[in-house]
C-alpha cells in the first residue's frame, strides 16, 4: 500500500523560510525517485523538484538556487528546503514519486507566501 504523508507548509512572508516533510512507505522509498510538486489556485499541478535514489536532482528554473530537496534513506522521509520564498511560490505541495504514481496522491501541505 502506497502511503505519502506531507506536512510543514505553513504562512509565510515574502524572503521566508519554510521547511517540508514527506513521510513515505518503505517499499516505495527504496525503490523510486522521489519528486515534490505543487498546485496554485487555478493552474495545473507541476514538478518542483526529483531526486534519484543515488541523490540526482533535477529543480524547476524558478526554485533553483532557493530551493533544496533532500532524502532520508534511513526514516523514509523526503524534505524539501524553502528559502527567499515568493509569492508566486504560493500553492498546495504535495510528494510522489518522480515522474508520479497516480494512485499515490497524499494530501498535500499549503503553502502562503504572503505580507
Amino acid at each position: 500500500q502506497v502511503q505519502l504523508v506531507e506536512s510543514g507548509g505553513g504562512l509565510v512572508q515574502p524572503g521566508g523560510s519554510l521547511r517540508l516533510s514527506c513521510a513515505a512507505s518503505g517499499s516505495i522509498f527504496r525503490r523510486n525517485a522521489m519528486g515534490w510538486y505543487r498546485q496554485a489556485p487555478g493552474k495545473q499541478r507541476e514538478s518542483v523538484v526529483g531526486i534519484t535514489t543515488d541523490g540526482v536532482t533535477n529543480y524547476l528554473d524558478s526554485v533553483k538556487g532557493r530551493f533544496t530537496i533532500a532524502r532520508d534513506s534511513a526514516k523514509n522521509m523526503v524534505y524539501l528546503e524553502m528559502n527567499n520564498l515568493k509569492p508566486e511560490d504560493t500553492a498546495l505541495y504535495y510528494c510522489n514519486t518522480y515522474p508520479p504514481l497516480s494512485l499515490a496522491w497524499g494530501q498535500g501541505t499549503q503553502v502562503t507566501v504572503s505580507s
